[in-house]
């Protein structure tokens, strides 16, 4: 999948507090490695795979080889605004 890091951060910004957690829990994974995946750049306790950026237009176009984190942000923000929270 490829998206431009500017709106991979969008949908960072767009999930509601305790998101990263639940994602985490539900995926099996570490915080870090959910924060990892939105652009944060601390690879201690958390990893990132799969993520390449490639320089561009709008912070670039990053590829993701796994979109699990991704699918799992975009259903925590589809729910969200279902319930009328966005």
């Amino acid at each position: 999948m490829n998206i431009t890091f500017e709106e991979l951060r969008k949908v960072k910004h767009a999930l509601p507090t305790g998101s990263v957690s639940k994602i985490a829990k539900d995926l099996n994974i570490d915080e870090q490695t959910v924060r990892n995946y939105f652009g944060a750049k601390k690879y201690e306790g958390g990893q990132i795979v799969g993520y390449y950026i490639e320089p561009g237009p709008n912070g670039g176009v990053v590829h993701l080889d796994d979109d699990s984190i991704f699918k799992a942000a975009r259903k925590i923000i589809a729910e969200t605004q279902h319930l009328g929270y966005s």
